[in-house]
């Protein structure tokens, strides 16, 4: 079946993908990484090595394949190994502790691990069952040049790759998604042109952030850029070098790329199309992307776990940058109170979504499972988004915050993008947060967290004046502190968290 039959159907693998392209289009750089390139037909036959490799080893279908290590022509290849076995991938972060390694390797029960240098000396002392499999020297484990591996049967629900939450305490929450679910993420992307896509990844390949840009470049035939570690201005170069025409960058890697005094420089002409996710990406930010960024720009905001989409093509919408946009095509996103009941038109509530590319569950955790949905009356599941918002009169989502981030205070819900927004209006502010602590007095109070602007010379006091000077009486910040730079994940959410714990109570 060629690529285009198999695009056109009702569901579609992406090993079977990878395997037509590499008929149709042998030639063709499928993956980029520094200054080596693979097509799609030497791929695609890597491909093949890794999962003979694995079912010789015992992988069977359904057995998981974690994957530790930066973004790599044969991290890529490992993946996609372990699917053409009939595996679940599980990609794991190199930034989490040892332990915690070792826990997610031990529950997803993987009998193989792929490494690279740093993340195998990381697990050298560490009590795995798994093989260890080093992906910087792996030719005398790979199958021999021109084996096949057995074909392995996928059904739609089977699982596709098992993404590990970002918890910060025990071991994190696998999240099992399966190939409907990619498929889903794949055929969405029709009219994104990923065919001629030439696509800059410059996020981790343990992160949905990453998959749902660097999946549909293969699943339709275009060609992925892979940045080992992100740097702003590498980033242009490689953009331009390559004449990258698609993006998917986090927040806080737009802000450092549009920081750089020579950015107009770069010939970004190529680019067709920008997206962007995973943190809140502020209206200014937004706009000065659509200024000086040719191609459009589209944030998606949605969750690992699936649920509801929504998108916003901030270059159609410039009255709109303060939203998230509207729900996907055949995306149902609803938003209930703390009873559980649907909020009136207009209401704030908990974000709940349905759609075609929903998770399967939390891996070995049921009641977890259970906790993160809600059912209509007509017992439709949803996915708990976490997150508080309301529509607006043209149905655009605005986002509230984080429900876990909301602060209740003296009784009073204070919602810290609010606080966030006017502190980041000062001119001697260049990043900024604000958590919730415990307080004597008023059970939790706000407190802020910047990042100062070059020299600027205000003290912290004089900037809480400032704020407050600007806020609600039960809004106002308590305290203000200052900081070299705040504590972020890998895709560059902010690690509120790490923040609460800094900061401890206060009275």
């Amino acid at each position: 079946m060629t690529a285009t039959d198999l695009l056109a159907s009702d569901f579609a693998t992406l090993p079977d993908l990878i395997r037509a392209h590499a008929a149709e289009r042998a030639d063709k750089p499928a993956l980029i990484a520094e200054d080596r390139a693979i097509t799609y037909a030497a791929l695609d036959r890597l491909v093949d090595r890794v999962a003979a490799a694995l079912q010789r080893d015992g992988v069977g279908p359904r057995d998981a394949v974690a994957i530790v290590g930066a973004p790599s022509i044969f991290y890529a290849a490992a993946f996609l190994g372990a699917l053409r076995a009939g595996a679940a991938a599980a990609p794991l972060a190199p930034s989490a502790t040892d332990e915690a390694l070792a826990a997610m390797i031990a529950d997803c029960d993987a009998p193989i691990v792929f490494a690279d240098a740093p993340a195998a000396e990381r697990l050298a002392n560490q009590p795995i069952a798994a093989k260890r499999v080093s992906l910087d020297d792996w030719d005398a484990w790979l199958a021999p040049q021109g084996a096949a591996p057995a074909p392995a049967a996928i059904a739609p629900q089977d699982p596709f790759n098992i993404i590990y939450s970002s918890g910060t305490t025990g071991t994190p929450k696998g999240i099992v998604q399966s190939h409907a679910m990619r498929w889903a993420h794949i055929n969405r992307n029709a009219r994104a042109n990923f065919g001629e896509a030439v696509t800059m990844i410059a996020t981790p390949l343990y992160s949905n952030t990453t998959l749902v840009s660097f999946l549909p470049t293969l699943g339709w035939g275009g060609t992925a850029v892979l940045m080992a570690k992100f740097d702003a201005r590498r980033f242009l170069e490689l953009a331009e070098r390559h004449r990258a025409t698609h993006a998917m960058l986090v927040p806080v890697q737009y802000q450092r790329i549009m920081a750089l005094a020579d950015f107009d420089r770069f010939d970004l002409s190529s680019f067709r199309l920008k997206t962007c996710t995973s943190a809140p990406f502020s209206p200014a930010l937004k706009a000065d992307v659509v200024a000086r960024w040719p191609g459009a720009l589209v944030e998606y905001y949605g969750m690992t776990e699936g649920g509801g989409t929504c998108a916003l093509v901030a270059t159609s919408f410039p009255d709109k940058l303060h939203t998230v946009g509207r729900p996907l095509e055949d995306h149902d996103i609803r938003l209930i109170d703390d009873e559980g009941n649907e909020v009136p038109p207009g209401g704030t509530g908990e974000v709940v979504g349905r759609s075609p590319a929903m998770m399967t569950g939390y891996h070995n955790r049921g009641a977890a499972t259970r906790d993160s949905e809600w059912h209509d009356p007509d017992g439709n599941r949803f996915i708990r988004h976490g997150d508080i918002g309301r529509f607006d009169e043209d149905g655009f989502l605005i986002l509230m915050d984080r429900k876990k981030d909301m602060i209740i205070s003296g009784g009073f819900n204070i919602y810290p993008s609010d606080l966030e927004a006017v502190l980041g209006q000062h001119p001697g502010v260049a990043d900024c947060a604000v958590v919730g602590v415990p307080s004597t007095r008023w059970g939790e109070t706000p407190i802020g967290i910047y990042v100062a602007r070059g020299d600027a010379a205000e003290t912290p006091a004089d900037i809480l004046a400032w704020v407050n000077a600007r806020l609600g009486k039960t809004q106002r910040l308590a305290d203000l502190h200052r900081v070299e730079e705040l504590p972020r994940s890998a895709i560059g959410k902010v690690l509120k968290r790490e923040l609460r714990d800094r900061i401890g109570e206060v009275a």
